[in-house]
């Protein structure tokens, strides 16, 4: 074969190989390709939890200072307690303190018929024992079987030999008898302090025993308390 003949040869293979690429399915191509082309990059970020713009940004917090308090003020909110109206005689060491402390300038018509009592019935017995007769007075007064007042109790007919027709006896209130048996009355009505013979509702002289079931509970002075 000459040389022009070989060179023939050659530019009609050149020339079919070139018509078969240019046929070639563009379908089959792409399919082939498809798994490497790459995603675009906006997609890689919204599946990639790594990559930065996916990741969002987070709040930082608020200074203490701007955070605003659910409540008001804490003086709003908690109501303060009623205030208790408390003075320096209403806690006493002893009874005799709190008998001292009593004032005498009025006195009303309860406090006089209990002081009238206590004078009449426990003068010169000690304080307990005057505190006690006071005491079972005003336990008489609240038990529902006895007058609900303490000047009835007192004038009830048959309980006190001192009451004459009704009637206490006057009284020189200038004596200190008088005046400390005002005072206790005044202690026992106030309960500014406990009675020695709690829930007593009767008191006779040692040879002497109230009538009834009744319960022995004290010996003070010279008077025996039941109950």
């Amino acid at each position: 074969m000459t040389i022009m003949q070989r060179a023939a040869a050659i530019a009609v293979m050149t020339f079919s190989l070139a018509g078969l690429i240019s046929h070639s399915s563009p379908v089959r191509a792409s399919d082939l390709n498809r798994g490497a082309i790459p995603a675009p990059t906006s997609t890689l970020q919204g599946n990639n939890p790594a990559a930065p713009a996916s990741v969002p940004a987070l709040d930082a917090p608020a200074p203490a200072a701007s955070v605003t308090p659910q409540f008001g003020p804490a003086q709003a909110v908690v109501q303060p307690l009623p205030a208790v109206a408390m003075t320096e005689d209403d806690d006493y060491d002893s009874l005799a303190e709190a008998v001292a402390a009593q004032d005498s300038a009025q006195v009303d018509a309860t406090q006089r018929c209990l002081a009238g009592a206590i004078y009449f019935e426990s003068k010169g017995e000690p304080l307990a024992g005057q505190l006690a007769v006071a005491n079972v007075i005003i336990n008489r007064s609240k038990s529902g079987r006895f007058p609900s007042d303490v000047c009835s109790v007192v004038k009830q007919r048959g309980q006190f030999s001192f009451v004459r027709g009704g009637e206490i006896p006057s009284i020189d209130e200038g004596r200190t008898a008088w005046r400390t048996a005002l005072a206790v009355a005044r202690v026992a009505l106030d309960a500014e302090w406990d009675s020695p013979a709690p829930k007593a509702l009767f008191f006779n002289t040692p040879d002497r025993r109230p009538g009834g079931n009744v319960t022995k509970i004290a010996m003070i002075g010279n008077h025996v308390f039941y109950r």
